[in-house]
């Protein structure tokens, strides 16, 4: 029978792969070398799980003493880089795979802190972190906003995701049930998000706007 702690590092992996994926794909599309590709992999598929480990005080963080990690990260990164015509066909291919990296991160992040004794709240809050910590450092190392930041429900659905593994937890229900539930609705509220455009509610006008300033020349796009 899989224990819990498996479990988890299966999911850590699982997570890994489809999270270095779409930073390879992210990579290949800005056009970088083989060596960028596989930095990239690595970043997004283990930067979440790292942070996680560290605030939790699960040091060396396991992502840097158990070689799988980074051989999972490599192998993404190569079959993206050799077989990238097929990863493409797949619909808004980054976006699909960063929905999937984040469901499996955000479960195995909140049951991790679970485990290492942490309140129920910062548990989720935790699990959030380990699914946005990826993908917030690669649009970081390609010059982009954040999609944490822009994107439709990104944070919100690993937030839900973690939250219901927590829950799970303090009424007593089956770990294997709670991650599976967890998983599906984080994963469906971020594609019901990038397939209807859903979204949190955003500002129309900047500060500025609302203040009524008329821009000087200088911040006018030029």
């Amino acid at each position: 029978m899989i224990t819990i702690q498996t479990f988890v590092h299966i999911l850590d992996l699982g997570g890994t792969f489809v999270f270095a994926i779409s930073g390879a794909v992210a990579a290949i599309n800005r056009r970088l070398d083989i060596f960028g590709i596989l930095v990239l992999s690595f970043v997004t598929g283990n930067l979440g799980g790292i942070t996680r480990d560290v605030l939790i005080g699960a040091v060396p963080p396991a992502a840097l003493i158990d070689g799988r990690y980074l051989l999972v990260s490599v192998v993404a990164g190569i079959v993206s880089f050799f077989w990238y015509a097929g990863v493409d066909r797949l619909r808004s291919p980054v976006l699909l795979f960063d929905a999937v990296g984040l469901s499996f991160f955000a479960v195995a992040g909140a049951q991790k802190a679970i485990e290492f004794g942490l309140s129920p709240v910062m548990a989720a809050l935790l699990g959030m972190l380990t699914g946005i910590g990826g993908g917030m450092t690669r649009d970081v190392l390609l010059v982009e906003i954040p999609q944490v930041l822009r994107s439709d429900l990104y944070a919100v659905a690993a937030l839900a995701g973690a939250a219901i593994v927590v829950g799970g937890d303090m009424i007593g229900v089956a770990y294997g049930i709670s991650a599976l539930t967890g998983g599906v609705l984080c994963f469906c509220l971020r594609f019901m998000a990038i397939r209807y455009g859903w979204r949190l509610p955003v500002a129309h006008l900047s500060a500025r706007g609302r203040a009524g300033v008329v821009p000087s020349d200088d911040d006018k796009p030029r």
